[in-house]
């Protein structure tokens, strides 16, 4: 496949799937703005590097990697910001218990485990396509989301145990 037909095919799927990778995203961020440019810089990397693309039939797990991949890179770039409280803008939903709740119990989850869970209950994925996406053994996906999903339930379930806890609990 030539190049510009790469590029027009990893563009579609960047059109066609966009909420699906600013949801990724912002499930590492919980930010709008952080996720925006996440996605943004995640986009602009999958067209520049389009022609690394080897199974167009992946192309939507390609992306998939390349997005988490940049939250992790912005998250580790961004790690100890501060921000002046005076500008963050008032207006805006406020948030919902169980929202709250949900992210700070995803917080707790490690790396590997959070991004199964999101892509497992957020995004709806096979176990099969998150293991492709990850590029992991399938069994690997289930034994991380089966021990994600005992974490999530004791912190939930304890009403938001320090992570030390959850760890050894599991």
């Amino acid at each position: 496949m030539k190049l510009a037909d790469k590029e027009a095919l990893v563009h579609e799927c960047l059109t066609a799937n966009y909420e699906k990778y600013y949801r990724i995203a912002y499930s590492y961020t919980f930010q709008e703005q952080d996720a925006m440019d996440i996605v943004q810089e995640g986009a602009y990397k999958a067209i520049l590097k389009s022609d690394s693309l080897k199974q167009t039939e992946y192309t939507d797990t390609w992306i998939c990697r390349i997005m988490m991949n940049e939250a992790v890179r912005f998250l580790k770039k961004n790690r100890g910001r501060t921000v002046n409280i005076e500008d963050i803008p008032e207006k805006g939903e406020p948030d919902r218990v169980e929202d709250v709740d949900l992210k700070r119990a995803l917080e707790r989850l490690d790396e590997k485990e959070r991004r199964i869970v999101v892509l497992k209950y957020f995004e709806e994925e096979k176990l099969e396509n998150i293991a492709k996406i990850l590029d992991l053994n399938v069994n690997t996906v289930k034994s991380r989301l089966y021990r994600a999903i005992g974490k999530l339930k004791d912190y939930m379930e304890t009403g938001g145990t320090p992570h030390e806890k959850m760890e050894r609990r599991v």
